[in-house]
Parts: C-alpha cells; sequence; structure tokens
C-alpha cells in the first residue's frame, strides 16, 4: 500500500500547479462551508436560547383543548339544541395553590402563577389599553428575563408596594409619566383602581414595552373581580428536552391545557429544519464543484501516464491496484484540501465572531452568532474527500481497464 500512495505521490508533485489549484478549490470549499455552517447554526441556537429564555418552557392556560361536553347533550338524545341559555361562570384556574403543589411534587423546574386580563391605563388626560398581568414578583422572576429588562426601578418592589406597576418604557413615553408617578387602571367591567408607577422595562418588542404591564397579583384579582383565581401558570424546567411530556403529563393531570415552547412554536422549528436542509445542500454544492477539478488533474495524470501505467501491468500489478494508484491521487489532494480548508474555516469563524456591530441605540454592541463545532469540520472534511475519491475513481477505472499491449504498440 506504501508503494501505491508513494506513486500517487510522485505524480501529483509532477504536476505541482494543477495540484495547488485543485487543493485551493476543496480548501475554499471546506473553509466556507464551515463558516457558513458555524454562522447558521450559531444564529439559530442564539435565537432558540432567547426564544426559550424569553417564553415559558411550558404553559398551563385555563382552556381545553376539546370543547367540553354540553350538559344537555348528555341528559337528551338530540342532534341540536335551540333557546338554551349557557350557565355564566369565571373563567379560570380554580384553586391554584393546590394545582401548584401537585405539580412541584413532580415537575423538574419553577413555576409561576399569573391572571392576565384587559385594562385600559389613564394618566394626564391620555388613555392606553394593555394587558394587565398578576403577578408573584419573586417566581416571576425564576420563569422569565422580566428582571434582566428593567431599566428603573427593580421588578421585587412590586413585592413591597400592594398596588404597585411596572409598564414598559415607550408605555410610559405615550402617556407623559414617570417612575413614581400615580395612575388609574381601569378593569373591562368598569372597577378602576389606582396604581404607582415602580419600575420601567424595555425588551425592545414594541408590542410588549407597549402594551404590557405588571402588577401583584392580589391587586389584579381584584381588579378583576376573579378572587383566588389565575388563568395560566408558567414552567421553567431545568432541562428543556422534557418540555413535551411535562406538558402532557401537566395536562391529564389538571385537566388544562398545556403548551411547551416547542408546540407553540412548531413553524419555527420547520423553517429551522428547511435552513438546515438548504444550508448542507449548498455545502454538498460547493464541494462537489470542487471535485470537478481534482476529476480534471486525474483524467489529464491518467492520459499522461499511460505509458507508466503499461509498464506497470506488465510487472504484475493487478488492474485494482492501479485502480487504488489514481484514487489515492484523488484523495491525496482531497486530505491536502480539508487540511487547509479547516484552518481556513476556522480563522473565518474566528474573524466574523469578533466583528462588533450596533443595531439600534437601545441595544448594546453585540457579535454574530458564531458556533464552532467539530462536526461541521467533520461534515465538511467527509464531504472533500468523498468528493475527491469519487473524482479519482472515475478516470481510474479507465486507467485500470488500458491494454498495456496497445500502449506499448501505440494504439492508445
Amino acid at each position: 500500500m506504501m508503494l501505491l500512495l508513494r506513486i500517487a505521490a510522485t505524480h501529483v508533485r509532477n504536476r505541482m500547479r494543477q495540484t495547488v489549484v485543485s487543493t485551493l478549490g476543496v480548501a475554499m470549499g471546506v473553509g466556507f462551508s464551515v463558516a457558513m455552517a458555524s454562522l447558521m447554526e450559531g444564529s439559530q441556537r442564539d435565537f432558540t436560547t432567547t426564544l426559550i429564555e424569553a417564553i415559558p418552557h411550558v404553559e398551563i392556560k385555563d382552556d381545553q383543548r376539546a370543547p367540553r361536553e354540553q350538559p344537555a347533550s348528555a341528559a337528551y338524545d338530540a342532534v341540536a339544541f335551540h333557546g338554551l341559555r349557557p350557565k355564566e361562570e369565571l373563567r379560570g384556574i380554580r384553586n391554584p395553590t393546590e394545582a401548584l403543589s401537585s405539580l412541584r411534587d413532580w415537575v423538574d423546574g419553577t413555576m409561576a402563577e399569573r391572571l392576565s386580563g384587559q385594562a385600559v391605563l389613564r394618566y394626564s388626560g391620555q388613555d392606553l389599553g394593555l394587558t394587565l398581568v398578576g403577578v408573584v414578583p419573586r417566581r416571576e422572576l425564576q420563569v422569565s428575563q422580566i428582571g434582566e429588562d428593567m431599566r428603573q426601578g427593580a421588578f421585587t418592589d412590586l413585592a413591597s408596594t400592594a398596588n404597585g406597576l411596572v409598564i414598559g418604557t415607550k408605555a410610559a413615553t405615550r402617556l407623559g409619566a414617570e417612575l413614581g408617578d400615580t395612575v388609574t387602571m381601569t378593569s373591562a367591567n368598569g372597577i378602576a383602581k389606582r396604581f404607582k408607577i415602580v419600575g420601567l422595562f424595555h425588551t425592545g418588542i414594541t408590542s410588549s414595552d407597549e402594551g404590557l404591564a405588571y402588577a401583584p397579583l392580589k391587586a389584579v384579582q381584584i381588579l378583576l373581580e376573579k378572587p383566588d383565581i389565575i388563568n395560566s401558570i408558567s414552567v421553567h424546567l431545568n432541562d428543556i428536552k422534557t418540555a413535551r411530556k411535562v406538558a402532557a403529563r401537566a395536562e391529564r393531570q389538571l385537566g388544562y391545557k398545556a403548551i411547551s415552547w416547542e408546540e407553540a412554536n412548531e413553524g419555527l422549528m420547520e423553517a429551522f429544519f428547511v435552513r438546515n436542509v438548504i444550508m448542507y445542500t449548498v455545502v454538498g454544492a460547493i464541494l462537489v464543484v470542487a471535485g470537478f477539478g481534482i476529476y480534471n488533474i486525474v483524467s489529464t495524470i491518467v492520459h499522461e501516464k499511460a505509458k507508466d501505467i503499461a509498464i506497470l501491468k506488465s510487472l504484475g500489478f493487478p488492474e485494482r491496484d492501479i485502480q487504488r494508484i489514481f484514487v489515492l491521487e484523488g484523495l491525496v489532494i482531497g486530505v491536502l484540501g480539508a487540511i487547509a480548508g479547516s484552518m481556513l474555516g476556522f480563522g473565518l469563524s474566528s474573524y466574523l465572531a469578533s466583528i462588533k456591530f450596533e443595531v439600534t441605540t437601545n441595544v448594546e454592541m453585540t457579535r454574530l452568532p458564531i458556533h464552532f463545532s467539530v462536526l461541521h469540520y467533520v461534515l465538511a472534511c467527509l464531504l472533500a474527500l468523498l468528493s475527491s475519491a469519487i473524482a479519482g475513481l472515475i478516470p481510474a477505472r479507465k486507467a485500470a481497464r488500458l491494454n498495456p499491449v496497445d500502449i506499448i504498440r501505440g494504439a492508445t
């Protein structure tokens, strides 16, 4: 085998210019493939992490996945009913303390109860409709990133202020309100209650900064006339991979609809899958193009070394060894290109990771999300070697079938 490798290396070395060009083609393919894969996966991981931290891993809502069976349907055998008056009842999760206790027995994570509803915020003659969320501050900080988004005041001030209120910076700007001001909150039932602004947050999402407000859970229950009722439970898991199982078990146990973060973002996960397919298809296409250069140089060597092939076969080299020589020539170029391409890919990825940029004045300086993974280098190098082997195999089979007698006589 060493003899075959030495012969292959000699052939490649004798055509140094073409070898360098083909090697550079493979190196460029591998390098840019690695850099692109690192950037694409880094952006996906960064977005997914941001998404996971911004939303509950599992959210239990005061809803059912399937509609309840109507009492009249159970009592009477009829197709349709007319003139029935629906029973009016407060919607929500009853006995939240019991529900939370039953979940804490087996859920590996933290939980926080919420009660949200629509309300109108009024200050200095200005009205602003928003979603009011009643929370227990200490628990809410364990399941969300609202504490990191605070710009003025502290989210924990809600615990020490019975009628405290935390609103977004854009909502405060629209109303002309500042930290410490007293505002009036009116529910959909017409009940009004005065709150004191104890904090301002900024998430960078307009819908949240302008249409979301937090207040103590008890105060919101009074305002919405829902004592001892919540309408959602947010769960932050220590292992996000168990989100689907936890959601399914919680739904069976409580009877309320439980949604995992994966179910809530199914469309996004599908988009990531399609994007990855496109990325690896482009990577494969780049390396296939690089393989044409290898095919060209090995074919040229086969043509030029026809007499050498005849001599080798006359000395007793079998067709399989002749074929291996030219396959090894393609692999030698592929290996050199893969090594150089890996170094190029690492250099490009490191350079991209060092670039700083600023999107807006409200966003801190950030960097491109580059994910360094050995898998990217392994896949790119394997694809490069595969394309090199195939590019060398086609002319190698032709070389192995050459008749040494015809070559020596000058028939070929």
